[in-house]
């Protein structure tokens, strides 16, 4: 008989340690990707929307720590959510294959805008920083 092999896990990263964190996406395999990338780094909970009829926003501040915003969700921006969250002060970045980085510049100075493709650790640094922990990307 031969004895089980069970592999050491791998540690949690802490840079999301505890937070509840908000990803608008509405590509299912992303949103599967980031959702498990958040939890690897420790985020608490990790809810997807694919669509904003899915969020109430006025609850937003309440439920979550942080946001990881798509610009466009099934062809709709998200622009006027984003500064809702601003207004709220949820931090979040903004991940996106549309972009036009000097509208984002302009219009939230500040936020981080991760291009996609991105790599899972630029998008997490860049969600540790909007909350204050971690390194400025």
């Amino acid at each position: 008989m031969t004895p089980l092999c069970f592999e050491e896990p791998l540690p949690v990263s802490p840079l999301l340690d505890g937070l509840r964190i908000l990803v608008l996406e509405d590509e299912f395999l992303i949103a599967m990707d980031v959702e498990q990338l958040c939890r690897d780094h420790g985020a608490g909970e990790v809810v997807i929307a694919r669509d904003l009829a899915e969020i109430d926003d006025r609850q937003v501040a309440t439920h979550f720590d942080a946001a990881i915003v798509d610009l466009m969700l099934g062809g709709a921006s998200t622009l006027d959510f984003a500064s809702g969250l601003r207004a709220a002060g949820v931090p979040f970045v903004f991940a996106s294959g549309y972009s036009d980085p000097d509208q984002i510049k302009a219009s939230f100075p500040g936020v981080r805008l991760v291009g996609k493709p991105y790599s899972g650790e630029d998008l997490m640094q860049a969600v540790a920083a909007a909350c204050g922990r971690g390194s400025p990307g």
